[in-house]
């Protein structure tokens, strides 16, 4: 391939021209986007590109002979240096000594810069890392599974213990994660830049490959340890598609003849962070629907009134539910209730209107109107009731109106119960976990319901008692949010508690307990 240019500029150290060339390249550092890039021709068969971000310099060269040429490395990278202001070298230097050891702290980083955000997640780079990692760890075995296609594998590793016929343990995460908008961030969102202070910005730091490393990292320390011999056989889950609903994930997970021969008896996955310095743990999930309510009413000019037209039943429907909403809110501003124990409903988008090349046709009333609402019920929640309501009230077939609900995970359990997870001691798996956290040093919060949606609730629903727990103390709560973050502290922090987990609930001598 013939090397083009493609964009001229001017480096920061000289007046020299710089070219941007298109040539085949061998990347040697990072897959972050570069946002400068300078190029030098150094012979017929090497093309150098030095490029950095603000956290980070990537080198490349062209694939022909490239191999002759690794004894240049050192100065190349002196020579990117030169190009940096003193703060962005400082910067590097502190990234760049960084990768050069193996340690928690790396391979965390190492697996924050695959990219695994939706519509398009790298799941094989994901799995090859993590079965990478696992081979290193004694006595783990490794299943590769596809549930469904083989484009969304399943991970699962299991570290046997001497009376595999009591109840296991699950730790489980997701493998995926949500998009993000790339120059809304201060370093890019897969870099994975390691700040002085020891902030780790990536996509994923919090929720959640911090915890599916940090089970890894766990088990690999109390392995060493000769005086770790676990009763109960430890499961190891990594599921795809968590964050668009879990379907083709813990749903199918669930269902699967390999689950079932897991005898799985307790359950950790994924929970949120704790702004103060107590661990956050949640023993049930809300439930997510999407309801999209309809109107339909008389067509006509502009200029006419109409009774039951289409945007005057939409925008009664839309009244009543900001009213029912502003209730549930008040409960929540008056302290009687957590954010986490009402029903929430959010408008999210109307839909009406003809549409002409300028935008809408002003002198038409439309003879259909819509608008859609994310709606979390707790699982204290009634949902035949509030079927009923959004029947009677909110979506009257008096007044023209249809709707449709979208239930995006189940409210009750195999028997019909709430998808709660006791939190006292009528389950001995709590005084279990309990008691370990109070044995790494930590304390907990009071035990909440999580605004939000987990797998969880995929075994709450087989009645296998599972706790959402990540390990997070005195960090903002960053999850699906710009410059998501974890520090190097906390991170290392609960690698520790997941050890203390870890060995207390593999050694719970006690029987069968299932809700």
């Amino acid at each position: 391939m013939e090397p083009k240019t493609v964009f001229e500029g001017t480096s920061q150290s000289s007046s020299s021209p710089a070219f941007i060339l298109m040539v085949p390249e061998y990347s040697l550092d990072t897959n972050a986007s570069l946002q400068q890039l300078y190029c030098v021709e150094l012979s017929e068969d090497l093309v150098l590109k030095i490029g950095w971000t603000n956290d980070c310099v990537e080198v490349t060269m062209s694939k022909h002979h490239h191999h002759r040429h690794h004894s240049l490395l050192s100065s190349l990278l002196l020579l990117s240096l030169s190009l940096l202001s003193p703060t962005t070298q400082s910067d590097y230097q502190h990234h760049y000594h960084q990768q050069q050891e193996d340690t928690p702290i790396t391979r965390f980083q190492q697996y924050l810069r695959i990219n695994t955000a939706h519509p398009t997640p790298d799941y094989t780079a994901a799995t090859t890392f993590l079965t990478t990692f696992s081979a290193s760890i004694s006595n783990l075995t490794i299943q590769l599974l596809h549930l469904t296609t083989p484009q969304k594998p399943l991970l699962l590793l299991t570290l046997l213990g001497s009376h595999p016929s009591l109840p296991s343990i699950l730790l489980n995460s997701h493998l995926d994660s949500v998009p993000t908008e790339p120059h809304k961030w201060s370093h890019p969102p897969f870099s994975a830049f390691h700040s002085p202070d020891g902030k780790i910005f990536a996509r994923g730091a919090q929720d959640d490959k911090c915890i599916g490393l940090q089970y890894l990292e766990a088990i690999k320390n109390l392995v060493k340890d000769s005086s770790f011999k676990p009763l109960r056989t430890i499961h190891v889950s990594y599921v795809p598609d968590e964050e668009i609903g879990g379907l083709d994930g813990m749903a199918k997970f669930v269902k699967s003849d390999v689950f079932n021969g897991l005898n799985v008896g307790f359950v950790l996955d994924e929970g949120q962070a704790s702004m103060s310095g107590e661990f956050r743990v949640f023993y049930a999930d809300r439930t997510p629907w999407n309801l999209v309510i309809r109107a339909g009413g008389m067509p006509g000019h502009g200029s006419r009134m109409f009774d039951n037209s289409a945007m005057e039943n939409l925008i009664k429907s839309v009244e009543v539910v900001g009213k029912f909403r502003e209730n549930q809110f008040d409960l929540v501003k008056a302290g009687l209730a957590a954010n986490s124990e009402v029903v929430s409903v959010n408008p999210v988008y109307v839909k009406a209107g003809i549409p002409s090349p300028t935008g809408f046709v002003m002198n038409m009333q439309p003879s259909e109107a819509e608008a859609g609402f994310d709606v979390r019920l707790p699982p204290t929640t009634d949902p035949d009731l509030l079927k009923r309501r959004i029947a009677d009230e909110w979506a009257p077939a008096t007044r023209n109106m249809t709707y449709e609900i979208t239930e995006k995970g189940p409210i009750r359990d195999y028997k019909g119960r709430p998808l709660m997870t006791p939190t006292d001691d009528s389950n001995p798996w709590w005084s279990v976990f309990n008691q370990a956290i109070t044995a790494a040093g930590g304390k907990l919060a009071k035990p909440e319901i999580l605004p939000s949606t987990t797998d969880a609730r995929f075994m709450r629903q087989m009645g296998i008692p599972t706790l959402g727990f990540s390990p997070m103390k005195y960090t903002p709560i960053l999850l699906h949010d710009h410059n998501e973050f974890l520090k190097d502290t906390v991170y290392l922090e609960g690698i520790k508690v997941y050890e203390s987990l870890i060995k207390s609930l593999s050694s719970f001598e006690g029987g069968s307990w299932k809700l």
